[in-house]
């Protein structure tokens, strides 16, 4: 049953409770925002405000050539400050990322019954959820957003498990991306001063996870935010965008060419490119070292926007904590040793605020 846009609990069943999401809402037919999505004034993303990144992606086919150390180099200083940098050439074919992109469109695009299945309290398997917002249940405002997660345990059961609207070129983005990924890790931890092999990888990035992220058009963009201000809690998140945009980073400390502390920069969608960011785990490895990015999402009203991340984490039962060699060279510890399951457990339980979820592992 349609709820009363105006009745914030019948709208909150209708949308979360339900299975719904917001795109249930939004077929609706919307002219305002409903008031349970209307932000605070100072969370809401004033376009105008906020600058461009406009500098150049890296190229990742310049590894191992005569650019080798200068691509080395920019890869370290784009994870030392803004914790946010753009590839292309990185070996994920880009027809597979366009078959992606409607993918995402496909699965959100069905009745919301079909993907009510998968909501949390009744997925059919543990390793796929279906959900809208973040923490719906204690957020203030929420977030205009649906989302399908799917972690992955191995192929056989991501080809069983994650929905068939979506699965094969989810488990093929994923897999044609590792390669990218521990070459960005080979870099960035031996910038640190540590070798990798296997067993070290598998710690970095023993869990994965994919999620389809869908934001419904929205009749006023300047009221709401697709997600909330924000660090990813993992290693590294790769994230395909589409053309739409509205990616914005904050920058902790100035940048010459980029923005001052403070400012939110627009991550602009280039075609073919993935958006590389840091997150936490990463930034207390590295005893602070790299930075995770904060970052949030706008609206569009224009027409739905789809991305497609993939989180690399440590698994739950690793432990983190700061690299001796790095701690030696700062002459003190940031963070303290956590067990990554704990991490995760107060990352998930609180709504997003900032860089607040890094406290947990503060000294």
């Amino acid at each position: 049953m349609a709820p009363g846009l105006d009745d914030g609990s019948s709208l909150f069943n209708f949308v979360v409770r339900d299975g719904n999401g917001v795109k249930g809402m939004v077929d609706l037919g919307l002219s305002t925002v409903p008031k349970p999505y209307v932000q605070p004034p100072k969370e809401r993303i004033d376009k105008q405000m906020a600058t461009r990144h406009e500098g150049a992606p890296i190229d990742l086919s310049r590894l191992d050539g005569p650019d080798h150390d200068e691509v080395v180099k920019e890869i370290v200083m784009a994870a030392e400050t803004l914790g946010f940098f753009q590839l292309v050439n990185h070996g994920v074919p880009v027809d597979l990322l366009e078959s992606l992109k409607d993918a995402a469109h496909d699965f959100f695009g069905q009745p919301s019954e079909k993907k009510a299945v998968y909501r949390k309290e009744v997925s059919p398997s543990p390793l796929v959820k279906y959900g809208t917002s973040f923490v719906p249940e204690k957020e203030k405002a929420l977030e205009w957003k649906d989302y399908i997660s799917m972690i992955y345990t191995n192929d056989a059961e991501a080809l069983q498990q994650w929905p068939k609207e979506c699965r094969e070129v989810a488990l093929e983005y994923l897999k044609t991306s590792m390669t990218m990924v521990r070459r960005l890790l080979e870099i960035l931890m031996g910038n640190l001063g540590v070798e990798l092999d296997d067993t070290k990888i598998d710690g970095l990035i023993g869990m994965k996870m994919v999620n389809m992220n869908f934001y419904p058009t929205c009749p006023d963009p300047d009221l709401t935010v697709g997600v909330g201000r924000h660090s990813d809690m993992g290693t590294l998140t790769i994230l395909l965008q589409d053309g739409i945009g509205g990616l914005y980073v904050k920058v902790a400390e100035e940048i010459a060419n980029i923005g001052k502390k403070g400012e939110w920069v627009e991550i602009p969608p280039v075609p073919g490119a993935l958006v590389i960011n840091i997150g936490d785990a990463l930034q207390i490895i590295s005893n602070g070292k790299y930075k995770s990015a904060e970052h949030r999402v706008r609206t569009t009203s224009a027409k739905s926007r789809v991305s497609v991340p993939i989180f690399t984490s440590p698994r739950p039962s690793e432990k983190i904590a700061p690299l001796p060699q790095v701690v030696e060279k700062d002459g003190m510890a940031c963070y303290r040793e956590v067990i990554f399951g704990d991490y995760m457990r107060n990352f998930f339980g609180n709504v997003h605020d900032g860089k607040k979820s890094l406290e947990f592992a503060q000294i």
